[in-house]
């Protein structure tokens, strides 16, 4: 597959899509593929919160309906569905991370120890509120990644925030307390050019200090 390497078509040219070729199934391979390149955002001292949950068949598709409120034609003609969810227990992934940075000599033994150390207390300690502040600024790098990346391999998406977060774990079999929805990316071919949308001048909400 011939991919996108153009940066500014990427960024600029990107739109929200709506609609979707309903043909276009997109491999598990290259969805893997995908979802591990936009992993490559970064997060809080290296905790990668983001879990996905990629909703492609009719039946998940059919749970997933009714509670997406009024993103139902994403839903009906997209490829997928991408849920992404912050994990607010990410910290007891904290030694397998640090393990294989050491594994593949990006850290050291000792510098690794010291930062388990200190992050996996840290983490333990804080809030929920505050714990579910980290996980979705974190997440949602991964979901704008996704989005970027999506568009090189010549697919388009749509960041939809508009659901019913209270039932959306649960109704795909994920404890509600420990998996935060983030936000549900459709992802496929677009078959509709998108709505060219205005951005104001950064000039107006910038202060130099």
């Amino acid at each position: 597959m011939t991919k996108n390497n153009d940066f500014s078509d990427i960024t600029y040219n990107r739109k929200s899509i709506r609609v979707y070729d309903e043909n276009v199934k997109i491999p598990h391979e290259e969805m893997l593929e995908m979802l591990q390149k936009a992993t490559i955002a970064p997060s809080s001292v290296n905790m990668q919160p983001w879990r996905f949950v990629v909703v492609e068949s009719d039946e998940e598709k059919a749970k997933l309906k009714p509670l997406i409120r009024f993103n139902t034609r994403q839903n009906d003609t997209s490829s997928a569905m991408v849920l992404i969810f912050g994990d607010m227990e990410c910290y007891e992934y904290g030694e397998e991370i640090y393990d294989q940075a050491v594994a593949e000599g990006k850290m050291s033994q000792e510098v690794r120890d010291e930062q388990i150390s200190a992050i996996i207390p840290y983490y333990k300690n804080l809030t929920k509120a505050e714990m579910n502040d980290v996980v979705k600024i974190d997440s949602s790098l991964a979901a704008m990644q996704f989005m970027l990346v999506a568009r090189s391999y010549g697919y388009d998406t749509n960041p939809i925030g508009g659901f019913e977060a209270d039932q959306l774990a649960e109704a795909f079999v994920l404890s509600k307390d420990r998996y935060v929805p983030v936000m549900i990316l459709s992802v496929g071919k677009a078959v509709e050019t998108g709505y060219n949308s205005i951005r104001l001048n950064v000039k107006e909400f910038t202060t130099f200090k």
